[in-house]
Protein backbone atom coordinates (compact mmCIF):
# COMPACT_ATOMS: atom_id res chain seq x y z
CA UNK A 1 0.00 0.00 0.00
CA UNK A 2 2.60 2.50 0.90
CA UNK A 3 4.58 1.63 -2.71
CA UNK A 4 1.12 2.61 -4.53
CA UNK A 5 1.33 5.60 -2.35
CA UNK A 6 4.81 6.30 -3.04
CA UNK A 7 4.25 5.92 -7.19
CA UNK A 8 1.30 8.27 -7.00
CA UNK A 9 3.52 10.39 -5.36
CA UNK A 10 6.10 10.13 -7.74
CA UNK A 11 4.34 10.95 -10.63
CA UNK A 12 2.50 13.63 -9.33
CA UNK A 13 6.11 15.49 -8.37
CA UNK A 14 7.31 14.28 -12.20
CA UNK A 15 3.97 15.72 -14.08
CA UNK A 16 3.80 19.06 -11.92
CA UNK A 17 8.02 19.12 -12.79
CA UNK A 18 7.24 18.93 -16.67
CA UNK A 19 4.45 21.47 -16.13
CA UNK A 20 6.19 23.97 -14.81
CA UNK A 21 9.03 23.44 -17.45
CA UNK A 22 7.90 26.22 -19.96
CA UNK A 23 7.58 25.99 -23.65
CA UNK A 24 9.71 24.51 -26.07
CA UNK A 25 11.72 26.64 -28.50
CA UNK A 26 9.51 25.55 -31.26
CA UNK A 27 6.78 26.60 -29.46
CA UNK A 28 7.62 29.57 -29.19
CA UNK A 29 9.09 30.19 -32.65
CA UNK A 30 5.34 29.65 -33.88
CA UNK A 31 3.87 31.91 -31.42
CA UNK A 32 6.51 34.63 -32.58
CA UNK A 33 5.18 33.36 -36.17
CA UNK A 34 1.74 33.85 -35.59
CA UNK A 35 2.25 37.47 -33.43
CA UNK A 36 4.17 38.32 -36.68
CA UNK A 37 1.16 37.51 -39.09
CA UNK A 38 -1.64 38.94 -37.36
CA UNK A 39 0.68 42.05 -37.09
CA UNK A 40 0.70 42.40 -40.48
CA UNK A 41 -2.68 42.20 -41.08
CA UNK A 42 -3.56 44.58 -38.59
CA UNK A 43 -0.96 47.32 -38.91
CA UNK A 44 -2.56 48.51 -42.67
CA UNK A 45 -5.66 48.86 -40.94
CA UNK A 46 -4.76 50.64 -38.09
CA UNK A 47 -2.30 53.06 -39.99
CA UNK A 48 -5.62 53.96 -42.79
CA UNK A 49 -7.78 54.87 -39.92
CA UNK A 50 -5.19 56.91 -37.96
CA UNK A 51 -5.23 59.07 -41.83
CA UNK A 52 -9.12 59.09 -42.05
CA UNK A 53 -9.18 60.39 -38.37
CA UNK A 54 -6.29 63.46 -39.49
CA UNK A 55 -8.23 63.61 -42.56
CA UNK A 56 -11.68 64.64 -40.86
CA UNK A 57 -9.66 67.64 -39.93
CA UNK A 58 -9.00 68.99 -43.55
CA UNK A 59 -12.65 67.79 -44.93
CA UNK A 60 -14.14 69.56 -41.97
CA UNK A 61 -12.21 72.70 -42.43
CA UNK A 62 -12.26 73.40 -46.11
CA UNK A 63 -16.20 72.94 -45.61
CA UNK A 64 -16.14 75.44 -42.98
CA UNK A 65 -14.50 77.91 -45.23
CA UNK A 66 -16.93 77.74 -47.65
CA UNK A 67 -19.36 78.62 -45.82
CA UNK A 68 -17.53 81.37 -44.43
CA UNK A 69 -16.91 82.66 -47.93
CA UNK A 70 -20.89 82.43 -48.68
CA UNK A 71 -21.50 84.16 -45.07
CA UNK A 72 -18.22 87.32 -46.06
CA UNK A 73 -19.56 87.46 -49.60
CA UNK A 74 -23.12 88.36 -48.12
CA UNK A 75 -21.44 91.06 -45.69
CA UNK A 76 -18.81 92.31 -48.20
CA UNK A 77 -19.50 92.42 -51.79
CA UNK A 78 -16.64 89.90 -52.33
CA UNK A 79 -14.74 86.71 -51.07
CA UNK A 80 -11.89 86.82 -49.12
CA UNK A 81 -8.32 86.55 -50.55
CA UNK A 82 -5.84 84.64 -48.43
CA UNK A 83 -4.41 87.77 -47.18
CA UNK A 84 -7.84 87.90 -45.65
CA UNK A 85 -7.57 84.85 -44.17
CA UNK A 86 -8.23 86.10 -40.53
CA UNK A 87 -11.47 87.92 -41.58
CA UNK A 88 -13.67 84.97 -42.29
CA UNK A 89 -13.64 84.66 -38.47
CA UNK A 90 -13.26 80.87 -37.90
CA UNK A 91 -10.78 80.95 -35.30
CA UNK A 92 -8.42 78.29 -37.14
CA UNK A 93 -4.51 77.94 -37.61
CA UNK A 94 -3.99 78.28 -41.11
CA UNK A 95 -1.12 75.69 -40.11
CA UNK A 96 -1.59 72.68 -38.21
CA UNK A 97 0.18 69.31 -37.44
CA UNK A 98 -1.65 67.59 -40.66
CA UNK A 99 -2.49 70.16 -43.05
CA UNK A 100 -1.37 73.96 -44.26
CA UNK A 101 -4.38 75.83 -45.33
CA UNK A 102 -4.82 78.35 -48.24
CA UNK A 103 -7.30 80.52 -50.15
CA UNK A 104 -6.73 81.26 -53.78
CA UNK A 105 -6.34 83.61 -55.15
CA UNK A 106 -3.55 85.33 -52.75
CA UNK A 107 -5.09 88.89 -52.85
CA UNK A 108 -7.97 90.82 -54.64
CA UNK A 109 -11.42 90.68 -54.99
CA UNK A 110 -12.75 87.88 -57.29
CA UNK A 111 -16.08 86.27 -58.17
CA UNK A 112 -14.51 82.39 -57.37
CA UNK A 113 -12.20 81.60 -54.66
CA UNK A 114 -10.75 78.09 -53.82
CA UNK A 115 -10.11 76.73 -50.50
CA UNK A 116 -7.38 74.47 -50.12
CA UNK A 117 -6.33 71.91 -47.18
CA UNK A 118 -3.10 70.62 -48.17
CA UNK A 119 -1.46 68.03 -46.45
CA UNK A 120 1.69 68.39 -44.46
CA UNK A 121 2.79 64.32 -44.73
CA UNK A 122 2.58 62.13 -47.00
CA UNK A 123 -0.07 59.11 -46.78
CA UNK A 124 -3.31 61.73 -46.02
CA UNK A 125 -5.78 63.21 -48.65
CA UNK A 126 -5.74 66.86 -49.46
CA UNK A 127 -9.24 68.57 -49.62
CA UNK A 128 -10.40 71.77 -52.21
CA UNK A 129 -13.38 74.02 -52.13
CA UNK A 130 -14.65 76.16 -54.72
CA UNK A 131 -16.66 78.74 -54.21
CA UNK A 132 -18.46 81.45 -57.14
CA UNK A 133 -20.84 83.71 -57.64
CA UNK A 134 -23.98 82.55 -59.57
CA UNK A 135 -27.04 83.46 -60.42
CA UNK A 136 -30.92 82.26 -60.21
CA UNK A 137 -31.73 82.30 -63.65
CA UNK A 138 -35.76 83.01 -63.15
CA UNK A 139 -35.71 85.80 -60.15
CA UNK A 140 -31.98 87.40 -61.92
CA UNK A 141 -30.68 86.89 -57.88
CA UNK A 142 -27.21 86.70 -57.41
CA UNK A 143 -26.09 84.02 -55.32
CA UNK A 144 -23.20 81.73 -53.96
CA UNK A 145 -22.56 78.10 -55.00
CA UNK A 146 -20.37 76.05 -53.32
CA UNK A 147 -18.35 72.62 -53.80
CA UNK A 148 -16.39 70.27 -51.54
CA UNK A 149 -13.74 67.95 -53.26
CA UNK A 150 -11.50 64.91 -51.63
CA UNK A 151 -8.48 63.97 -53.16
CA UNK A 152 -8.50 60.17 -54.80
CA UNK A 153 -5.41 59.66 -53.28
CA UNK A 154 -3.57 60.44 -50.15
CA UNK A 155 -0.48 62.44 -50.53
CA UNK A 156 2.92 60.70 -52.15
CA UNK A 157 5.77 62.77 -53.48
CA UNK A 158 6.48 59.67 -55.72
CA UNK A 159 3.34 59.84 -56.94
CA UNK A 160 2.55 62.45 -59.39
CA UNK A 161 -1.22 61.35 -59.84
CA UNK A 162 -1.72 62.50 -56.11
CA UNK A 163 -2.84 65.64 -55.68
CA UNK A 164 -1.31 68.24 -52.98
CA UNK A 165 -4.07 70.44 -52.67
CA UNK A 166 -2.98 73.36 -54.26
CA UNK A 167 -5.24 72.81 -57.32
CA UNK A 168 -8.10 75.05 -58.01
CA UNK A 169 -11.65 74.46 -58.41
CA UNK A 170 -13.18 74.10 -61.98
CA UNK A 171 -15.61 77.31 -62.24
CA UNK A 172 -16.51 76.33 -65.74
CA UNK A 173 -18.08 79.55 -68.03
CA UNK A 174 -19.94 81.85 -67.46
CA UNK A 175 -19.01 82.47 -64.23
CA UNK A 176 -22.07 84.34 -63.04
CA UNK A 177 -24.04 81.10 -63.82
CA UNK A 178 -25.95 78.99 -61.38
CA UNK A 179 -24.22 75.91 -62.07
CA UNK A 180 -22.04 74.96 -58.99
CA UNK A 181 -17.67 74.59 -59.08
CA UNK A 182 -16.69 71.30 -60.00
CA UNK A 183 -13.71 69.09 -58.51
CA UNK A 184 -10.64 68.46 -61.37
CA UNK A 185 -12.22 65.04 -62.38
CA UNK A 186 -8.52 63.17 -62.89
CA UNK A 187 -7.40 63.74 -59.00
CA UNK A 188 -10.31 64.73 -57.14
CA UNK A 189 -13.99 63.23 -56.23
CA UNK A 190 -16.67 65.86 -55.57
CA UNK A 191 -17.96 64.98 -52.13
CA UNK A 192 -21.27 67.01 -52.64
CA UNK A 193 -22.99 64.61 -54.79
CA UNK A 194 -22.62 61.96 -51.64
CA UNK A 195 -26.65 61.39 -50.50
CA UNK A 196 -25.50 62.00 -46.69
CA UNK A 197 -26.99 64.93 -45.12
CA UNK A 198 -23.40 66.08 -44.11
CA UNK A 199 -22.29 65.88 -47.75
CA UNK A 200 -25.16 67.67 -48.61
CA UNK A 201 -24.40 70.72 -46.35
CA UNK A 202 -21.12 70.90 -48.64
CA UNK A 203 -22.89 72.01 -52.03
CA UNK A 204 -24.71 75.09 -51.04
CA UNK A 205 -25.89 78.38 -52.01
CA UNK A 206 -27.20 81.78 -50.98
CA UNK A 207 -28.34 84.46 -51.95
CA UNK A 208 -26.37 87.47 -52.48
CA UNK A 209 -26.35 91.31 -53.09
CA UNK A 210 -26.74 91.64 -56.65
CA UNK A 211 -24.62 94.34 -56.71
CA UNK A 212 -21.08 92.28 -55.21
CA UNK A 213 -18.48 91.74 -57.42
Amino acid sequence: MKTQIKAKFLRYILNKKQEEQGFTLIELLVVIIIIGILSAIALPSFLNQANKAKQTEGKTYVGSMNRAQQTYYLENGKFASNDEFDNLGLGIATTTTNYNYAILPATGATTTVTNQARPRTDGIKAYIGGVKLGNVTRTNEATTVAVLCEAKLGKDINNDKAAKGTEVAEFGTPSGSGTPPSCPTATYNNLSNNTSASSQSDQTSSSAPAGGG
